[in-house]
């Protein structure tokens, strides 16, 4: 038999109410009554948690276990269907519909009468199938049993217990799917109900989920709670917009605004979670500082101008500025970025243009033009891979905080078969712990001579898969040994960013020296395939200057304009030298949703649609696109990035070519991927530790931090563990700190004082530290990860933390 036909799984054949069924063996008979279209009661069961059989509303009568003897009356949530087996439900056995009424009449006994301000009414499995399947009228008459309500399981989560069924869902998900072992069931008997832990108060980044899969309403989010009614909302699909997981949302909006997102039913991707992050970050655009009109600096000031003033403002301060630096951001939908390269390199004459508001490097931009940009979806690694992968290996990633759902599939794949994760970190952080992770123990700069000896002792081989964060961008030869050795060894590897558009920035070209669809300026076919597909006589030759290189021009003079698109200056490597930049160009003209630090420095601001209220497409890090649904139709919606674009084009004598998001999209198909030759990769040497006293600062950015995406979300922050920084054991003693006690970070700028946890396995002679938890660490401290930072006790200590934080998880 040829090796690329699958072979048939092994399947069983059984009855469900006289209906014969072909199922693979191991299946549940509630799943295979789902196939044929039979509805059978249920609270506990989900699909993608362990059965547990807590509820007994789906049990079912056998009168055949296939060997031709009866069993008992039993579970079809955790009853595997057998040869032969012989089930009746509900729908033809009298005996097993007397029992679904009795289970739904014993759980509404103490059930509240809360339905017309219950946020799950309307929507409610405990309602639905109560009509469905329940008694018409209730038979008690004693008084119901009553809880004090809410309690907060968090400061986002709140419990009314006597509207709780036990159902165990939120339990077996902390338990089961996010590892977020902080509520159980607590009591015995009739006074079971689920509690918290005194001493550790309920921390997940997945905490909305349990408030999602709850089928009776018992768990609310302060965030939406009383906030509205399920059939006074439209709900719409979408994607996520706040890491490159690519996660599919239902957004559920009224009157233009939105009211609370929830995770979709994407098997392939998100399955059916996501984190808080992209179920809470929406309200920044609620905040009240949303950007409606344009700015145009008058004597100093920016004051409300027209569109027609703004844009002839902004024409004319490009022209007469000549050389434009152009950094877009890592934001954009695919259409818009596509709309920012064509703006660069057609209307500007410029391949100064970087997506990358964020540490860079020629190694990276070498990498990125020569094994990331231009690969399609089926060349690239997928989610699924991970699951079946024979080893994952983390290289400058921590995937809990950088890209979330790669974190959960990582940790089913360990507890379903058992996969080995290592990873390449200065401790184990509490996400790896939660994936069974094996630390390879690596100072930060480090990354590529570790990775060697993971290799050398027998840690890749061809069923490894190497998953590389962005921050090895700041980690001299960490991507040119992850490429050495995936194709020594015949590894596979991925590169995951933390920015939902990063990806799609790529694709379209938004970097210097490359040009959508991979191709690269510097090849003369490829310039001329752009040209002619553009209309314009010629494209930049390359050579054009990176986001680094860019600031420096501007410093320098070279530039005399920038153009940016949502960023921000604390995201930069060095914050105070872009702003430095920003005051030395002649012109600044900014592309903004919200002000922010780069408006102060603005000449002309314009304002651009959120994602909610445009079309498009984003890619996620397995390069799979992922659609943007227009949700905020309202008038009042500002333009998007395209459509301003095309309209400074216009201003200045040029054309863009496209209009809005939809003819950009059909436009670079039409253009479609570069079939000519790639960019060659240029390896670079790993570099030696930086010399100098102090301690190697190492960090990453938090999911849950100071993100300008979570302002308004102040339910969500407050439920985040507190920032810390973390010691070897050995450098707390020598520094005279105890857990709790708080430290203090000295750097060029600046310094940051926190309490302090002390991680068992840290590499000693290594501070971790928030990159922007309590501030934006380059511009507080003014360097960066793998630099050195002076550590000492701080001179006031507070009363010691009693939340463990567990590795920044």
């Amino acid at each position: 038999m040829s090796a690329d036909v699958a072979a048939k799984p092994d399947t069983v054949t059984f009855t469900i109410d006289g209906t014969e069924v072909e199922v693979p063996k191991g299946t549940l008979v509630i799943r295979a009554a789902e196939m044929i279209g039979l509805e059978i009661p249920r609270f506990c069961d989900h699909p993608l948690l362990d059965p547990v059989a807590a509820c007994r509303a789906c049990l079912v009568e056998v009168p055949d276990a296939g060997n031709g003897r009866p069993m008992k009356p039993q579970p079809a949530c955790a009853l595997a269907a057998m040869p032969g087996m012989r089930v009746e439900t509900g729908e033809s056995n009298e005996t097993v519909a007397k029992h679904q009424r009795g289970m739904l009449e014993f759980l509404l006994i103490n059930h509240p009468l809360d339905c017309p301000i219950c946020d799950k009414g309307g929507e409610c499995p405990l309602q639905n199938q109560t009509m469905s399947h329940g008694p018409g009228e209730s038979r008690y008459e004693g008084a119901k049993r009553t809880y004090a309500k809410p309690i907060r399981i968090s400061a986002e989560i709140l419990l009314d217990r006597d509207r709780c069924v036990l159902c165990q869902r939120c339990t077996r998900f902390s338990n089961q799917i996010s590892g977020d072992d902080f509520i159980s069931l607590a009591e015995r008997g009739a006074m079971s109900q689920v509690s918290g832990y005194e001493e550790q108060p309920y921390f997940s980044y997945f905490a909305g989920n349990i408030v999602q899969i709850c089928p009776v309403g018992a768990l609310t989010s302060a965030d939406y709670r009383f906030q509205s009614r399920p059939f006074d909302l439209v709900s719409t699909t979408t994607s996520c917009e706040n890491c490159a997981a690519g996660c599919e949302l239902r957004v559920d909006h009224r009157h233009y605004s939105v009211r609370r997102r929830l995770a979709g039913d994407d098997p392939a991707v998100n399955e059916e979670w996501n984190c808080d992050k992209g179920r809470f970050g929406y309200r920044s655009a609620q905040d009240g500082r949303r950007l409606t009109s344009p700015l145009v600096r008058r004597d100093g000031e920016l004051v409300p101008a027209g569109w027609h003033e703004a844009i002839d403002a902004a024409a004319a301060g490009l022209r007469a500025a000549g050389a434009v630096g152009v950094l877009p951001g890592g934001r954009l939908t695919l259409e818009n970025a596509y709309g920012w390269s064509r703006f660069a390199r057609a209307v500007l004459d410029t391949d100064d243009i970087d997506f990358r508001a964020r540490p860079v490097s020629d190694e990276e931009t070498s990498f990125l033009m020569a094994h990331v940009a231009g690969r399609s979806f089926d060349e690239s690694v997928h989610y699924a891979d991970l699951e079946s992968a024979g080893r994952v290996v983390l290289v400058a990633l921590e995937p809990e905080d950088e890209c979330p759902i790669v974190f959960l599939r990582l940790r089913k794949a360990w507890r379903k078969r058992g996969l080995e994760v290592v990873a390449l970190a200065p401790f184990s952080s509490r996400g790896s712990r939660r994936t069974g992770a094996r630390l390879w123990a690596t100072a930060p700069g480090q990354e590529a001579a570790r990775l060697a000896e993971l290799a050398r002792e027998g840690g890749i081989d061809e069923r490894t898969i190497i998953l590389v964060g962005e921050r090895a961008a700041t980690s001299p030869g960490a991507l040119s040994e992850v490429v050495a050795q995936a194709r020594a060894h015949g590894a596979r590897f991925a590169w995951i960013p933390r920015r939902a558009g990063e990806l799609a920035a790529l694709e379209a070209g938004a970097l210097p020296g490359l040009l959508p669809g991979g191709r690269t300026s510097a090849d003369p076919s490829a310039r001329v395939d752009v040209a002619a597909a553009w209309g314009v006589p010629s494209l930049p030759a390359g050579g054009g200057r990176d986001v680094t290189r860019i600031i420096g021009a501007a410093l320098d003079g070279q530039l005399k304009a920038l153009v940016t698109g949502g960023i921000q200056a604390a995201d930069t490597a060095d914050p105070a030298a872009f702003a430095r930049a920003l005051d030395a160009a002649d012109f600044v003209l900014s592309l903004e949703q919200r002000p922010s630090d780069v408006t102060e420095h603005a000449d002309v601001v314009l304002p651009v649609a959120l994602l909610e209220e445009q079309a498009g497409t984003l890619l996620d890090w397995e390069h799979r696109p992922r659609p943007v649904a227009l949700i905020n139709a309202a008038n009042r919606a500002p333009m998007t990035d395209v459509r301003v674009l095309a309209a400074l084009a216009d201003a200045l004598g040029s054309d863009l070519g496209v209009r809005g998001p939809a003819r950009a999209g059909e436009d670079l198909a039409e253009l479609g991927p570069w079939s000519g030759a790639r960019a060659g990769f240029e390896p670079r040497s790993a570099g030696p530790a930086p010399e100098g006293e102090g301690m190697l600062l190492a960090g990453w950015r938090l999911l849950m931090d100071d993100s300008a995406a979570l302002d308004g979300a102040d339910f969500a922050r407050a439920a985040a563990a507190p920032p810390t920084i973390a010691l070897a054991p050995a450098d707390a003693e020598a520094l005279g700190l105890a857990p709790g006690a708080r430290a203090s970070l000295h750097g060029p700028a600046g310094s940051l004082s926190l309490p302090v946890r002390v991680e068992a396995d840290m590499v000693p002679g290594v501070v971790w530290a928030p990159l922007n938890s309590a501030g934006p660490l380059a511009a507080v401290l003014g360097v960066r990860p793998g630099s050195r930072v002076r550590v000492e006790a701080a001179r006031v200590a507070p009363p010691p933390q009693t939340v463990d934080q567990g590795g920044a998880a």
